[in-house]
């Protein structure tokens, strides 16, 4: 949602979503744009290309932090030196672990690192 409207257009496909992630790394010189798709998974784009991670099936008791909860779980792997592949699993991982919790509570490490297990990953067109 928030993807879309830095752009003021609807972005149907993942091809098209790719496309303007894309243009982001072109303009802005960063050099990883991680799109998050909730239930999905995330779209990652760099310079190597573009790849989806899917989000295992967990059961679901809230939805707070869960975004958030991606986005930390990557910038903790790539602290600690992981590859952005890596980082991006382990960060799908730890949002899906943080559904899984009642309210606002945090994901929790055993979920996460259990999780981390089962994320598969392909390449996007």
């Amino acid at each position: 949602r928030e993807f879309n409207d830095i752009h003021d257009e609807e972005l149907d496909s993942e091809e098209e979503t790719i496309g303007a992630a894309r243009r982001i790394l072109d303009e802005c010189g960063c050099s990883l744009v991680v799109i998050t798709l909730g239930s999905a998974g995330a779209i990652v784009v760099s310079e190597e290309g573009g790849r989806h991670f899917r989000s295992p099936t967990v059961p679901i008791r809230s939805k707070v932090g869960a975004g958030d909860s991606m986005m930390a779980g990557i910038v903790l792997a790539l602290a600690r030196g992981e590859k952005k592949d890596q980082a991006v699993r382990f960060g799908v991982a730890a949002g899906a672990a943080a559904v899984m919790t009642p309210g606002t509570e945090l994901c929790r490490k055993d979920d996460t690192e259990r999780l981390f297990k089962q994320i598969s990953s392909e390449d996007s067109p």
